[in-house]
């Protein structure tokens, strides 16, 4: 066998053909069309929700919020956390917002702490029980307190409109990073976090996030007549979240061990990796219309 193998010549591989890929890898084109047969559909979806408001947006926001925990707290599997804690302070947070406001809100995340402690001593066993109770509160309050302001962020005067631009500049924002890391970029920006973004992707995310906020809110939305600055000034909040919104789900996937955190959008990954930066600008955008007078 050796000797027949020995003797054959590696035929030539033919220009201009890609190479062959492995079974079951997708091509790109068919990559993207698998992403945009995922992504219309959903930012359809993301639309109508945040156009209903009311008890439509709040319930469909914590199913996505319940389903985002159980994504984290799958890849805590080996710390135990108590899971519960962590569902019924997101469940709290979410009613806490819809129903009470600010001091309830406060109220919820003061009761996680006993409430986190209490079912963590009811597992079997106490090795670890510390970083158990940290890991189902870190995951709580990351995503109910984002759920939560996104509540808030609804409630104010058009803050459907408000809604929508803090989710244009989010990805229009990201497209931008990505597009202008891929053209431009050259010097890492968290090389211990993640290695693929750069400055220069950064930098482009920003000023694309911003100007596609402020372009759709000045040429589109009448509550912003006179108000241009008030836009570019939401506009910016909301760039500079995006990139920490990034990072932060990156450092935790990272010092977990994984890339994705689920399949829910499909090639997209889980909710929390779609939203990872929509936790913080909903945040940062709330707040910055808060400021400028909404």
């Amino acid at each position: 066998m050796e000797g027949s193998l020995r003797g054959r010549r590696r035929p030539p591989e033919r220009s201009g053909r890609e190479p062959r890929r492995r079974r079951g890898e997708r091509s790109p084109r068919s990559e993207t069309w698998a992403r945009v047969a995922v992504a219309v559909p959903a930012a359809v979806g993301a639309v109508l929700i945040v156009y209903w408001g009311g008890a439509v947006f709040v319930v469909a926001i914590a199913l996505l919020g319940l389903v985002a925990l159980h994504e984290l707290f799958g890849l805590m599997e080996a710390l135990r956390p108590p899971r519960l804690a962590g569902f019924l302070t997101l469940i709290a947070l979410v009613v806490a917002a819809a129903l009470g406001g600010t001091w309830w809100v406060l109220l919820a995340v003061v009761a996680s702490i006993p409430l986190t402690f209490g079912l963590a001593l009811l597992r079997p066993g106490r090795d670890g029980v510390t970083f158990a109770m940290a890991g189902t509160l870190l995951g709580a309050l990351w995503v109910g307190l984002a759920l939560a302001h996104a509540i808030f962020l609804r409630d104010l005067p058009d803050g459907g409109g408000l809604m929508l631009d803090v989710l244009i500049g989010t990805f229009l924002g990201d497209v931008a990073a990505y597009f202008g890391g891929r053209a431009w970029g050259r010097r890492e920006l968290a090389p211990l976090i993640s290695p693929s973004k750069t400055v220069e992707g950064a930098v482009a995310g920003v000023i694309g996030g911003t100007l596609a906020l402020f372009l759709f809110a000045v040429a589109y939305q009448d509550f912003f007549d006179g108000r241009e600055l008030d836009a570019l000034v939401i506009g910016l909040c909301v760039a500079l979240a995006t990139p920490i919104g990034d990072l932060f789900e990156s450092l935790v996937k990272r010092d977990l061990g994984t890339k994705d955190t689920g399949r829910f959008f499909g090639v997209h990954g889980g909710v929390l990796d779609r939203l990872d930066a929509v936790f913080f600008t909903v945040v940062a955008g709330y707040y910055a219309a808060v400021a400028v007078g909404f």
